[in-house]
């Protein structure tokens, strides 16, 4: 019996993959189960995606690093040309700013947006494009809890672009489906220690709080928690899911 989660032969982009974030632990997950992985970044985070290489070298994945904004369309478009046959993009990119409503500025504010949820747009189209040529293909975008809740920290402009992505999510599984395109949306909870949740280590009555919200009593564990819900999504195992966002936030949203 075949393994419905073997993604031997596909190409798999991800896109936030620089060392610290979900995004390299998604590329390791997917290059684990067979997958040729391309991993990409901002230029300014070049050092840390060279890490995340080294890391897929070493589990002997086979991996290439690329430049990409997310918030820019022909970087975008670059990525994904750069792919040629392109069957999983898992978009990891993200950027938070914890401001109160009054403090944030209309360019700081319209920044996230373009990162967070213009970004996701941009990614989707042009994997969408290509997938939808090929006639198969799976988008996985990550929000958070977020899309539905909001936390201790003010971080409206965040809150706000994460349910977009949510929404964006189901609109595009509605457009591709057709084309044998599916299309969902991881909403992760609070994982630790990542590059956007190490800081806390300075506050845990905050750890505390997060993982009181949950239903396990615990925060996600970047080593084990992540790689069940994305191997899903990305794989053949998930070949009826789309247009679907899943919690994998400990039962937070449950509440």
């Amino acid at each position: 019996m075949s393994d419905p989660f073997d993604l031997t032969g596909d190409t798999a982009l991800v896109v936030g993959a620089a060392a610290g974030g979900l995004g390299a632990r998604a590329a390791l997950a997917l290059g684990r189960r067979g997958a040729r992985v391309l991993v990409a970044d901002l230029p300014s985070r070049a050092d840390d995606l060279d890490r995340t290489v080294d890391s897929l070298v070493s589990a002997g994945v086979s991996t290439e690093a690329l430049t990409c904004d997310v918030a820019d369309e022909s970087s975008v478009a670059d990525a994904v040309g750069h792919a040629g046959r392109l069957d999983v993009l898992v978009n990891a990119a993200g950027v938070m700013l914890r401001k109160p409503v009054a403090e944030t500025t209309v360019e700081e504010f319209e920044r996230v947006l373009r990162v967070n949820l213009t970004g996701a747009w941009l990614l989707g189209r042009a994997a969408g494009a290509r997938m939808t040529a090929q006639g198969s293909g799976r988008i996985v975008n990550f929000a958070t809890v977020y899309a539905e809740r909001v936390g201790p920290v003010p971080e409206s402009a965040y809150y706000s672009s994460k349910a977009g992505v949510a929404n964006l999510t189901r609109s595009m599984a509605s457009e591709f489906g057709t084309a044998g395109v599916r299309v969902n949306c991881l909403a992760l909870g609070v994982f630790y220690p990542t590059n956007m949740t190490a800081p806390l280590a300075d506050a845990p009555e905050t750890l505390a709080w997060f993982s009181d919200r949950t239903l396990l009593k615990r925060l996600g564990d970047p080593e084990t928690d992540l790689d069940g819900p994305l191997l899903l999504l990305a794989s053949s195992a998930g070949s009826y899911v789309t247009g679907q966002v899943i919690y994998a936030d400990g039962g937070w949203s449950a509440w």
